[in-house]
């Protein structure tokens, strides 16, 4: 499956999933697809960066698989398990059927080699992309908060697309799928998974490329108060807060304005609608103090 067939390509089709994708990403993009290389996507919270994985399985027509990281994840909610209570279930009725189990064993023989097999495997985002045969984006959200150990699981994965299950032998992917990974960096990654992955970094964007992204995905905002958003957006994340406003928090708060038809982003309407857009009392304090946002 071609992804994409061009940057351009990959523009356009972003775009029109609704994703308003830079020169950068675009480029980025399609050499993922292109070259079947796990793409790693690196920047502050609330960037787009798991948008991207959603709006390339939305410009592909694609399933998205996603495997939502967090610490203490393990192999087991990674990659597979085994369905021990059916193991077990299957166990007990071998030995209920069985009369005689043979002295040589071969009766718990036949039962352990019938239990390990596929239908008593659970498979788990990483097993599960890699053995699909329609097109599938596999999306590793936020691979920074895991232990570095986890990285290993992820090493045979995204280098041949692969799974080892000692019971059942190697599982290779018959279609690769595109493989998107987010951090926020909260740590740093191991050179040996960022070899196997095209990076790219993504920030916050200048006011007027934000403000397109604002209208492009709440049109029904007024552009004078989509420009008072942004510009107000641009200035609290000048500050030193404990969050800064994301672009989600952006079209969180733009959509606010809409609900509660605001025409004109005042100290009235920001008193009334900041709680959208900063979710820290200390941080809402600041901006008070230090911006004079209101009265």
């Amino acid at each position: 499956m071609t992804w994409f067939t061009s940057p351009a390509d990959a523009t356009a089709r972003l775009g029109a999933a609704g994703y308003l994708a830079d020169e950068a990403t675009a480029t980025t993009a399609f050499l993922a697809g292109a070259l079947e290389k796990p793409l790693l996507v690196e920047g502050p919270a609330g960037v787009g960066k798991t948008e991207l994985a959603k709006s390339v399985a939305r410009a592909a027509g694609a399933d998205l698989v996603r495997l939502q990281c967090y610490e203490g994840l393990d192999e087991a909610r990674a990659l597979y398990e085994w369905n021990y209570s059916k193991q077990l279930l299957r166990i007990q009725a071998a030995r209920a059927g069985e009369v005689d189990t043979g002295a040589d064993g071969s009766a718990w023989q036949r039962t352990h080699d019938d239990i390990f097999t596929e239908e008593f495997l659970l498979t788990r985002p990483l097993l599960t992309a890699i053995s699909r045969e329609e097109p599938t984006v596999l999306l590793i959200d936020e691979v920074d908060k895991t232990d570095v150990e986890v990285e290993g699981l992820l090493l045979e994965v995204l280098s041949d697309f692969q799974v080892t299950i000692p019971e059942l032998g190697t599982v290779t992917a018959t279609r690769r799928p595109f493989v998107v990974l987010t951090s926020n960096a909260a740590r740093e990654l191991s050179e040996a998974l960022k070899r196997r992955c095209l990076y790219l970094h993504l920030d916050y964007p200048d006011a007027e490329r934000e403000r397109e992204i604002v209208t492009a995905q709440v049109p029904e905002l007024d552009d004078a108060v989509a420009r008072q958003l942004v510009e107000t957006v641009v200035r609290l994340r000048g500050l030193e807060l404990k969050k800064a406003p994301s672009i989600a928090e952006s079209i969180d708060w733009a959509r606010t304005l809409v609900a509660l038809e605001i025409k004109e982003l005042d100290q009235a309407a920001i008193t009334a609608t900041l709680g959208a857009v900063l979710k820290h009392a200390t941080d809402q304090a600041r901006a008070v103090r230090e911006l004079r946002l209101r009265a």
